[in-house]
């Protein structure tokens, strides 16, 4: 996959493609990740530990469901393809585990404004599905906790584990808490602190 995240037109292509002879198909429970509806794909996170498996919306729609939304579970047949799992076949969408947009709007966010400087982090942990995760300035120093809805308002999507960000914090009601996020301050601040 690109490293924006958006699919090229070869990659979508093979979406469509049958597994080669041989090629080990497996049936893979999950939950949904997120899904972009614009963008036509998301992802599953299996929960047999396996990487995250691209869900493709022709896949869907062939197989008779809709789009799915974030935290909804899912049942398909997987194969592993060179750039990693796709779903070939969707065999079952459960909608009870789903984060309904209205539900997601309702729920208590609470903001901080940054009393920080821009400062490097690195991500310790963040799980999109359930909308958080933490991030370290180094050993010793406190967590940073980095909420979805942060991250939303820069259009970043997922923070990957082990990755450098930047971000300005301050305090929240149990601890440091990310205000702003950056993948990078190119174009942006001139400094850190």
């Amino acid at each position: 996959m690109a490293a924006s995240g958006i699919l090229r037109d070869d990659e979508v292509k093979s979406l469509n493609e049958a597994p080669e002879a041989g090629v080990r198909i497996l049936q893979i429970s999950g939950l949904v990740k997120w899904f972009d509806t614009g963008r036509g794909y998301g992802f599953v996170i299996p929960d047999n530990g396996l990487p995250d498996i691209l869900l493709h919306l022709s896949c869907l729609k062939r197989d008779g469901f809709e789009a799915p939304l974030e935290g909804a579970r899912i049942t398909c047949e997987a194969v592993a393809r060179q750039k990693g799992y796709q779903c070939l076949k969707v065999l079952s969408v459960d909608l009870s585990t789903a984060i309904h947009p209205v539900e997601r709007k309702s729920r208590a966010h609470n903001t901080v404004a940054p009393s920080s400087g821009w400062v490097k982090a690195k991500v310790k942990w963040f799980n999109r599905a359930r909308g958080f995760g933490f991030v370290s300035e180094g050993e010793g120093s406190p967590d940073i906790f980095v909420h979805m809805e942060t991250l939303r308002k820069t259009a970043i999507t997922e923070l990957v584990p082990e990755s450098w960000i930047y971000v300005r914090f301050g305090e929240g009601p149990k601890g440091n808490m990310a205000a702003e996020v950056r993948l990078s301050l190119e174009g942006g601040p001139a400094h850190t602190n």
